[in-house]
Order: C-alpha cells, then sequence, then structure tokens
C-alpha cells in the first residue's frame, strides 16, 4: 500500500526560532534545513504548498521550470507510488486531488481564518475544517487515525507559532490580525481615518525579544505533540514538517510578516522523512 502522508505547517515559524528550539522528536525525524517560501502570508504561500510545491533551495544557475518539475517528481519517491510524473498534476495543480486520485482518503486541519473552507482551500478534500481554536494542535492529534486499507494524506496547519505565539493569558500586548482589520475596517472609513495614521504603537525592543522568544518555545510544545503523533502513525507514513513563511521581530524596524520584503519573512524550516522507529 502506498505511504500515508502528514504534512505538518508551522504557520509563520521561522527558520532561526526552530533552530533555537528543543525538538528531540522532531530531530529523530533528520536535520532540518534552511529553506524559503514561495510567499509572505499565509494564503498565498499555503495555495503554493497545495500545489504540490515545498519550500525552495534557490538554487542558482538553474531554470525555474526545472525545480517545479525537480520537486513534482519527488512525490515518487515520498509516497511510494510509480506512476506519478509532472503530468500527474495537470491541470489541476493540485496535490489533495493527484492523492485522491492514487486511492487516499484526503484530511485538511487548518488554524487560521483565512484558510478557512469558504476560501477554496478545501478543493479535493474529502474532509476539511477550520479549527475552532487558533492554538489547537493537540486537538488534532487526538483525533487523528490510520486505515490499514485506506492510505491517509492529513495536512496540518498549525496556528500556535502564529502571533500571539499561544499567549492566551499573557500581558504582552497584542495587534489585530486580518480579520480583526477587517471588523474595524468600516468605523475607521466612517470616520473619514486613514489605516497609517490610525496603526497601533510599535512594539518594543523586550517586547519584541520575548515575543521571539515565545515562538521558540511554542516550537517545542509542537515537539511534543508531534511525540504522541510519530506513536499513533504506522510505519509508512511519511512526514513533512516545514512553515509557510517565517516572521519579523524587530530586524530592521520590522515586525510580523505579509506585506514586507525581507529575507527572515521568508526563512523557514524543512525537513522530511519516514516515521521514526520508537
Amino acid at each position: 500500500m502506498s505511504n500515508n502522508l502528514v504534512y505538518i505547517v508551522m504557520d509563520s515559524c521561522r527558520y532561526d526560532s526552530y533552530v533555537s528550539a528543543k525538538t528531540p522528536n522532531m530531530d529523530r525525524l533528520g536535520k532540518a534545513e534552511q529553506r524559503f517560501s514561495f510567499a509572505s502570508w499565509t494564503s498565498p504561500s499555503h495555495q503554493t504548498l497545495l500545489m504540490g510545491q515545498v519550500p525552495h533551495q534557490s538554487p542558482k544557475r538553474i531554470f525555474a521550470s526545472e525545480v517545479y518539475k525537480n520537486e513534482f517528481a519527488k512525490w515518487v519517491g515520498r509516497l511510494d507510488v510509480r506512476n506519478l510524473s509532472f503530468k500527474s498534476f495537470v491541470p489541476h495543480l493540485s496535490l489533495p486531488k493527484v492523492l485522491q486520485d492514487q486511492g487516499y482518503k484526503t484530511v485538511g486541519r487548518v488554524s487560521m481564518p483565512v484558510l478557512n473552507p469558504l476560501a477554496g482551500f478545501n478543493r479535493f478534500f474529502d474532509d476539511y475544517s477550520l479549527m475552532a481554536s487558533h492554538n489547537d494542535f493537540a486537538g488534532m492529534v487526538s483525533k487523528i487515525s490510520f486505515d490499514e486499507r485506506t492510505p491517509t494524506f492529513y495536512f496540518l496547519n498549525l496556528g500556535e507559532t502564529h502571533y500571539p505565539y499561544m499567549l492566551k493569558d499573557s500581558e504582552l500586548p497584542r495587534i489585530s490580525g486580518v480579520h480583526g482589520i477587517f471588523k474595524g475596517m468600516d468605523d475607521m472609513l466612517q470616520r473619514g481615518g486613514d489605516a497609517l495614521n490610525e496603526s497601533e504603537a510599535f512594539f518594543t525592543r523586550g517586547v519584541l525579544k520575548e515575543l521571539h522568544a515565545q515562538q521558540v518555545r511554542c516550537v517545542e510544545h509542537i515537539d511534543g505533540l508531534i511525540g504522541e503523533l510519530f506513536a499513533k502513525a504506522p510505519s509508512n507514513t511519511h512526514f513533512i514538517i516545514t512553515a509557510d513563511h517565517g516572521e519579523l521581530f524587530g530586524e530592521d524596524d520590522y515586525f510580523g510578516h505579509g506585506p514586507i520584503m525581507h529575507e527572515k519573512c521568508f526563512e523557514v524550516p524543512f525537513l522530511e522523512g519516514m516515521r521514526p522507529d520508537p
């Protein structure tokens, strides 16, 4: 039977946060590479991931088309399926569609509201839902199961590493995410306000340092749960663990991600391999 596939995206987790964290379980899977996302925020980055592209290595002296084709070809080994090629992804350019065609059950669990089912990311998933809480990887793990007769694809978007980095009751300040911005937009327009002039005060260096440290702690929290997931997964389960983009913690006076052109906004960890032995 084809390999099960568990694809884990730690939202906003930048590469050096991962490296700074203690990750004994993910270390069993392999050493993380520094790679680069195709986009600087969640929605377009996940569109690329669900096309079957993984974060890239930014290779020199090679045509981009060759990079894409090489990445599509790697799915043959990951899935232990021999009848795959670039043509398998055309015209849908959809990893879930390719897996459905191979007989997989496709399951998506996402944490970020921009990935909700109405946004279209649920195409070709048999079961796709937005979690009630943005930081409930534990809830995802508790309900994951595998069928010996049918290979399964789990696509998991984790919000723990996304701002506010699992800080439920902290006194650290918060700023509005995209949905909070939408909620306040009509009021601002009725006042005749300007979004840039009404922006919230920037964080101090001390707060930015603590926020970065909290993202590192969230990676460690995720690592503990991945240990539980390894224990549930059959031996023929291929894992991919990465991030959709990076994050800025005050470098060059930037915070966050999205409308930012900075290398740290694109640096992500990437590791993959078969489920490690217990």
